[in-house]
């Protein structure tokens, strides 16, 4: 039974055994079939790979659409913007500014924004058009030498269009040669407006403000505008401010200002210019009120778009070569000069000049662009303040040094009397006065010292005091007591007379004035006594009665003494004929009182003692002829002073005095 068993799991794995091999025979065919049929899919699979790189390198390049349809907006809006270039050049090069400048304007403005538009689309074609080149060169095949090429060339012609947008403003272009009209326009806007006279501008200037219209005006911002924008403006303002500082400086000229030119040094005398300082006020004056408060409106109206700065600079620049500086140095000039009196009066008209037009300057001058002024403006100032009070300081010592010098020959009044009597009037003029008082607190405040109250009066006091000494020194000179008696009535008759009603007569007091008076009178009396009043002595009636109680008279003794008279009185005449009182009234007064003193003694004698038939034998003259010869006395000599008032002489004896009136040359 177990044999059996064992025999049939024999067969059966027999059977088992058999199938597997069948099954295994049939699996190798199959695979051998299958090899081959995988042969031929990889050669398919092979020219199937090839054939599908071939066919992705042909669609790489569609890759690229979309930076070349970005490109192609911008490119066309380029296209179109340079046909409206191209019109606008036709337009700008047909017309002219001067004859239809604001259309020229607005055309210019529509070229330069076109070509601004251009040169921005052709900048945003070639940077899309650059994407696509990088991306050729990345990818690149024989095929794609093709769009390469003509990708380059597209952005080569853009590149092109994209230089002459940002170069349109350069030399050679429309737009630039547009400018270089507008510039020729804004000269001859300028130019039609500085054809007037002098006087003509004055008269415009104060009447309106400014002689240019309003469209003018209007005319010039537009261009200085445009300039402006196209970076031009270094060159509107340099054709500015040479067209204007070239007008102002041929109106000074025009005015008379050729003495800015003269030349001074410490060793010159201030009286080489002391003519033309009144014209210096006037000219400063008109310079800065006028001319240059009109520059600076101009200015101002031109350029105040481009800015404060800008304007104000083209103002300072204007000033410093319009010949306003020549003038405001002559001032500069003036306190070189080596000091002397007439210097003061000199720097007092600068400093009221300056004075007066301080506010002009602050507000002409107040910018940074015009800081140099203000510094040459203060350095003027210092010199002027201390000028000032240094020769005011030194105005007694000056007057006391004159006590050295001799008196005048002719017992006239000497000149350091008239110029110091006029000098001390003319520093208590109320202008005169005002300023120096200014200037001396100005000086105590520098120095932190406090202002003497009452300084300018107790100096003028003083500088006259010493001139009374001086007198008193110069009247002791004289050897003859009565030509000292007539200086002295010379003098203080002038001092009397030529202080009374003024400031220098308040500033003195009454107490003086009657002092001086009192002192004409006794130097008159003391004169008449001492000269004339010695003649009457010869026509003494003694011993002329030859009997006792009897009428006969002593004829020859008669003629004798008249004879004696006669004499005396032609050498007494003689002497004093070379004699001058420089005051007609006094003049006249003092031979009223010579005649009276004389004539009618010498009158009464004649007709008590010479009988009239023997008068034109024996007697020399005449009571007339006395009397008219006394009244020719003290004449001043023709032609010295001759019809002039007190201070046209004061000028002409400026250089005598002058010379011994000056300190040290030293420049003030």
């Amino acid at each position: 039974m177990e044999e059996f068993h064992g025999i049939e799991t024999l067969i059966s794995a027999r059977e088992i055994l058999k199938s597997s091999v069948e099954k295994s025979r049939n699996m190798a065919k199959e695979i051998a079939e299958t090899g081959s049929r995988l042969k031929e899919a990889s050669e398919k699979v092979t020219f199937l790979q090839a054939a599908i790189k071939n066919m992705a390198d042909k669609c790489a390049v569609y890759e690229i659409r979309g930076p070349i349809d970005r490109t192609l907006g911008p490119a066309a809006a380029a296209l179109k913007v340079l046909d409206l270039v191209h019109e606008l050049q036709g337009s700008l090069l047909m017309m002219d500014p001067r004859s239809n400048l604001h259309p020229y304007l607005a055309n210019v403005k529509r070229l330069q924004e076109a070509q601004k538009f251009l040169a921005d689309n052709c900048r945003l074609v070639i940077m899309w058009l650059d994407d696509v080149m990088q991306f050729l060169k990345s990818t690149h095949s024989a095929d794609d030498d093709w769009y390469l090429d003509n990708v380059s060339k597209v952005v080569k012609i853009f590149m092109e269009l994209q230089g002459k947008g940002d170069c349109a403003c350069q030399n050679g272009g429309v737009l630039a040669s547009a400018l270089d009209k507008l510039e020729s326009s804004f000269i001859n806007l300028l130019m039609d407006y500085n054809s007037l006279s002098p006087s003509q501008k004055y008269h415009e200037d104060c009447s309106s403000g400014s002689y240019f219209p309003v469209n003018v005006i209007q005319d010039l911002q537009s261009i200085t505008e445009v300039l402006a924008a196209n970076n031009r403006l270094h060159g509107c303002i340099s054709i500015f401010v040479g067209v204007r500082s070239a007008n102002v400086e041929a109106t000074l000229q025009a005015l008379g200002s050729n003495y800015v030119a003269i030349q001074l040094s410490e060793i010159d005398s201030v009286q080489i210019v002391e003519g033309y300082i009144d014209m210096w006020d006037k000219h400063m004056e008109f310079c800065v009120r006028h001319l240059l408060q009109m520059e600076y409106r101009l200015c101002n109206e031109v350029y105040k778009k481009a800015g404060s700065e800008v304007w104000t600079n083209c103002f300072a620049m204007i000033t410093s070569q319009c010949g306003f500086n020549d003038i405001f140095n002559f001032g500069i000039s003036v306190t070189r000069c080596k000091k002397d009196a007439i210097k003061l009066l000199m720097l007092l008209k600068i400093f009221g000049t300056l004075d007066r037009l301080r506010l002009s300057f602050n507000q002409l001058f107040g910018g940074k662009s015009c800081i140099e002024i203000r510094h040459h403006t203060r350095d003027l100032v210092k010199k002027v303040v201390d000028g000032t009070c240094e020769i005011f300081g030194e105005l007694l010592m000056q007057v006391e040094l004159q006590k050295e010098t001799s008196p005048p020959p002719d017992g006239s009044v000497p000149r350091a009397v008239r110029f110091v009597t006029e000098y001390c009037n003319q520093l208590l003029d109320y202008d005169n006065s005002l300023i120096l008082r200014r200037i001396l607190e100005i000086h105590h405040e520098w120095n932190n010292t406090r202002l003497e109250e009452g300084l300018l009066f107790s100096k003028i006091r003083d500088i006259m005091r010493a001139l009374e000494l001086n007198l008193e020194s110069w009247a002791k000179k004289y050897d003859d007591l009565v030509l000292s008696c007539l200086f002295m009535m010379n003098s203080c008759w002038y001092l009397c007379n030529n202080t009374s009603g003024t400031k220098l007569g308040e500033v003195m007091g009454h107490s003086w004035l009657w002092a001086k008076e009192k002192s004409v009178n006794h130097y008159t009396a003391l004169y008449l006594k001492e000269s004339w009043e010695k003649l009457l002595v010869v026509l003494g009636q003694e011993d002329l009665v030859l009997f006792d109680g009897g009428r006969v008279i002593d004829r020859d003794l008669v003629k004798r003494r008249i004879g004696m008279f006669c004499d005396a009185f032609d050498d007494m005449y003689k002497k004093q004929s070379k004699w001058v009182l420089s005051d007609e009234g006094l003049r006249l007064k003092t031979c009223q009182l010579v005649a009276k003193a004389i004539v009618p003694s010498y009158k009464s004698y004649l007709q008590k003692f010479m009988p009239e038939f023997d008068m034109g034998n024996y007697v020399r003259y005449t009571s007339e002829s006395l009397e008219n010869l006394i009244n020719s006395l003290f004449q001043m000599k023709r032609g010295k002073f001759e019809g002039m008032n007190c201070t046209d002489i004061i000028g002409i004896m400026k250089s005598d005095v002058i010379d011994r009136f000056s300190s040290a040359p030293a420049a003030a």
